[in-house]
């Protein structure tokens, strides 16, 4: 298993005593505290000599990806959260977030803010869980603060195609059991995926494998004759499918979607991070979840506040948040200020607003009186 940390940071204290919360996505430390600010000088390797280097720097850095679909989604998140990036060239690789002092935005390929993550270079990054598995691979150097940025999901899955030996194999208990794969003859995997993979191959009990390194077009291989199978990234599925191949069931090495990683050493050592680590939390934390909710209102007869709020509260999905908010509407009756409807406001979670409407109107129905 990765010796990767989930943690939820808190404004003051040491990255230390983690108890677990019932929020998902992250832990809620009971203690935190900064014992000092000086950051420990990164490594470099040189002709295969590791040398030390001396200099230091005042700025948190703050690693996002340079190119693709990750990128443009991580800028929108980002602006949501109102912490746009200010790059004044787009030719160049580093930009600011004028909303949080003394923070530098790298962009960088997803596994360089991985590798940088680890070295030293970079303080905070945001990329796909698949990059920190597969070039952390398994570095305590890594704290993934938060694991559910919600865009960027995809799975890593095994894939083989749908014709000749593979056929009728529909599971990896099958593929495994197929008398073909022998160390003369072991199962050719094409795959970007060099430690996820064979692990993955490894913890299952497929002996006989080799796997080739390839970056693009792997769907093609096992046409190709390159490969018999394939460990890539798949979304919708549909490329898989319109080059014949199929995933397979218990073939999915990994659910992953965007995430918000930190270094270890950096949280500890380096002045700042923890804070504004801890305010791009609590504006992410805030988007999130308010993401997920619509404000439904309506009006609603009723005698008073009490008894069309006891209406609602019947339907438990009509409850919102805490419970609905109910307020008086006034009108003039024979020149008086009277009540006879309420305004109800309830917040209900995206995937049960047709229900909650349902419900609503069933309410306001069967509750009318004249």
């Amino acid at each position: 298993m990765s010796a990767l940390t989930t943690v939820f940071l808190l404004p003051t204290a040491s990255i230390s005593d983690f108890s677990p919360s019932s929020s998902p996505g992250y832990l809620f430390p009971t203690k935190l505290a900064i014992s000092c600010c000086s950051a420990t000088a990164p490594v470099t390797v040189v002709n295969g000599n590791v040398e030390n280097r001396s200099y230091e720097r005042n700025e948190v850095r703050l690693g996002l990806p340079s190119k693709g679909r990750m990128a443009a989604d991580t800028l929108d998140l980002l602006k949501d959260c109102q912490l746009s990036v200010r790059q004044v060239n787009p030719r160049q690789y580093v930009a600011e977030i004028p909303q949080i002092a003394n923070l530098e935005v790298w962009f960088q390929r997803p596994k360089d803010i991985v590798r940088k993550l680890i070295s030293g270079d970079l303080d905070l990054g945001i990329v796909g869980l698949d990059n920190v598995k597969e070039y952390g691979q398994g570095s305590e150097d890594l704290i993934l603060v938060h694991d559910t940025l919600e865009y960027g999901d995809c799975r890593l899955s095994l894939a083989i195609p749908k014709y000749g030996i593979f056929e009728n194999i529909n599971s990896l208990e099958e593929l495994a059991r197929m008398p073909q794969w022998t160390s003369e003859r072991p199962l050719r995997v094409a795959t970007g995926f060099t430690y996820l993979g064979p692990r993955f191959m490894e913890e299952n009990g497929l002996k006989h494998v080799t796997f080739s390194t390839a970056d693009g077009a792997l769907e093609a291989a096992p046409a190709m004759g390159i490969a018999d199978a394939i460990v890539d990234l798949v979304s919708s599925g549909t490329t898989l499918r319109e080059n014949n191949l199929k995933e397979i069931e218990g073939g999915i090495i990994l659910e992953s979607q965007a995430v918000f990683v930190a270094s270890k050493k950096s949280l500890i050592q380096r002045k700042g991070v923890l804070d504004i680590t801890h305010e791009m939390i609590e504006r992410l934390e805030a988007h999130l979840r308010a993401a997920g909710q619509f404000t439904v209102t309506a009006n609603m007869r009723g005698r008073s506040a009490e008894e069309v709020a006891e209406r609602i509260l019947s339907q438990t999905s009509l409850s919102g948040l805490q419970g609905p908010t109910v307020s008086p509407v006034f009108c003039k009756r024979d020149g008086k200020v009277a009540v006879e409807y309420y305004a109800i406001v309830i917040c209900v979670p995206k995937k049960a607003l047709y229900k909650s409407v349902q419900q609503l109107r069933a309410v306001r129905l069967s509750s009318f009186y004249i």
